[in-house]
């Protein structure tokens, strides 16, 4: 173990750095008011671009998903083709 004062805590050092609830609130509701938020417009389109890459990365892990699929039935049933 190691004696190095920035890993020992002492007790009751934690207790100073806690907030309470009513002045976490405010700094949460501070914090958001500095959040730039997204017109309609680019919200719609930052909904179809990630609708757009998930349709795509669906169609991608299904036909992987097929083709070892196949290869595995084709590798256990002996190589041959019925």
């Amino acid at each position: 173990m190691s004696d190095s004062k920035a890993v020992r805590r002492e007790r009751g050092h934690d207790a100073e750095k806690r907030t309470g609830p009513a002045t976490f609130y405010r700094q949460v509701v501070a914090e958001l008011r500095k959040v730039v938020w997204p017109t309609q417009e680019q919200l719609v389109t930052y909904f179809l671009v990630v609708m757009v890459f998930v349709l795509f990365m669906i169609g991608i892990v299904s036909l992987l998903d097929l083709g070892f699929g196949k290869l595995v039935f084709w590798v256990f049933s002996g190589g041959s083709t019925q």
